[in-house]
């Protein structure tokens, strides 16, 4: 499937009225969707809209293979020999979560993480910390994208159980050398889990040659619909796991008294699940996968780095880590020189139709450590071309002639403001 045709099969990015819709470069926080997603959901509903696995009727017995299907597709898609080890959520957030609070852990054992984390590979160790006695390890990434093995590996010589950390940045895009990191880990007796929610929509996740034993990731970042978490991890590891909840579907029998759990990966899918989510997911993936990881990723750098060059003799913009565009090819983040983040993101969407985020993306312990208001982040996927490039170029320069350097006049937008807590 050619790049260059994929636009068209995006509903969101079809002309209105004969101009070109706006330029979206937030795929970072949510993808858009192709025309197959929607298909694939809307065959759900139209055509078997029933439970799986719970009646023995032709309509049950569609969605059950077909939720099946594509539990086997995904997990195809991410090198995982063993389809049983994938885990139908929510979001990355409730992945996270499910690892974290289902691991049996005592007081004074110790989790890894970055200094760069997202909220969601945060929070949920600060709560365990609290109400377990676990201890928290930071280990603080160089701001030009160099990765500290030395510091690493001194880390886990102090003794770790987990290993939790991002295999790419949803702040500036660069990425973690997982497979080192696995390494190092396992030869000190520490588990690994990863955050691939910015990873897995942009290049091959290859599970079982990294060997991690958990990896975490969002249909919603991939082409998929919302509400489309995914868990990999491994069988025995699995097993080891108290689920968050439980009910329905997740026993093999029960009595008043009692209750056998069933295998993973159902024990940890309780209820009626999101199977239009999930086929939604898998059609995306599927999309995903016949326009080429290499060519999606190729076509990001190229886009980067036509923007990180367009705008590197403007002294007032800092880009956000990795000085190479390579380095960092989905992201391209920065804070202007007397500008609010927010401020900038208005400006651009009022005047050149460009939709980024501003704020500080749910990493606010990077900024407050650095006592940085926020920055811009402007993500690419592969429905993007040369135009949107430019259009956010172009949108940066008038920015800049309008708001001269110390300037402390309030950018103007007929756009109302609204809060904005990440």
């Amino acid at each position: 499937m050619s790049l260059g045709r994929a636009r068209r099969d995006f509903p969101a990015l079809r002309r209105r009225r004969g101009k070109r819709p706006p330029t979206y470069l937030d795929s970072a926080c949510i993808s858009l969707v192709p025309r197959a997603t929607l298909n694939a959901m809307e065959e759900y509903y139209a055509e078997y809209p029933a439970c799986a696995g719970r009646s023995f009727h032709r309509w049950s017995e569609t969605v059950g293979r077909r939720y099946e299907e594509a539990r086997e597709a995904i997990a195809r898609f991410a090198g995982a020999s063993d389809p049983t080890g994938l885990i139908f959520l929510r979001n990355t957030t409730e992945a996270i979560n499910l690892v974290g609070q289902g691991l049996a852990w005592r007081r004074g054992e110790r989790v890894l993480i970055t200094g760069q984390e997202h909220n969601s590979n945060l929070i949920v160790w600060q709560r365990l910390a609290a109400e377990r006695g676990i201890r928290i390890e930071v280990l603080d990434l160089p701001g030009d994208g160099r990765f500290p093995s030395e510091e690493l590996e001194e880390r886990l010589a102090g003794g770790v159980r987990l290993v939790s950390v991002f295999h790419a940045s949803n702040l500036d895009g660069r990425s973690l050398p997982i497979r080192e990191i696995v390494q190092r880990a396992h030869d000190r007796g520490a588990l690994c889990l990863f955050d691939g929610a910015q990873s897995a929509p942009h290049r091959a996740i290859d599970f079982d040659r990294v060997g991690a034993d958990f990896y975490a990731f969002s249909g919603h970042k991939m082409l998929g619909p919302t509400g489309t978490g995914l868990l990999l991890g491994r069988r025995e590891r699995l097993e080891e796991l108290r689920p968050l909840v439980v009910g329905g579907e997740t026993v093999a029998w029960s009595r008043l008294d009692a209750h056998e759990l069933r295998p993973p990966p159902y024990r940890f899918e309780a209820g009626l699940q999101n199977y239009a989510g999930v086929l939604g997911a898998r059609a995306g993936i599927d999309y995903l996968v016949g326009c080429g990881l290499a060519e999606v990723e190729a076509r990001q750098r190229d886009l980067n780095r036509f923007v990180t060059r367009a705008l590197a003799d403007e002294p007032r913009i800092h880009v956000l880590g990795p000085t190479d565009p390579a380095d960092r090819p989905s992201i391209f983040g920065f804070t202007v020189d007397g500008i609010d983040p927010h401020d900038v993101a208005l400006f651009l969407d009022s005047g050149y139709q460009v939709l980024v985020r501003s704020g500080m993306h749910c990493v606010h312990s990077w900024y407050d450590r650095r006592g940085i208001a926020g920055s811009v982040r402007a993500s690419f996927y592969l429905y993007n071309d040369l135009y949107d490039a430019r259009a956010l170029v172009r949108g940066l320069h008038e920015l800049l002639r309008r708001v001269p350097s110390g300037s402390s006049a309030k950018v103007r937008s007929p756009i109302r403001s609204r809060t904005d807590p990440s």
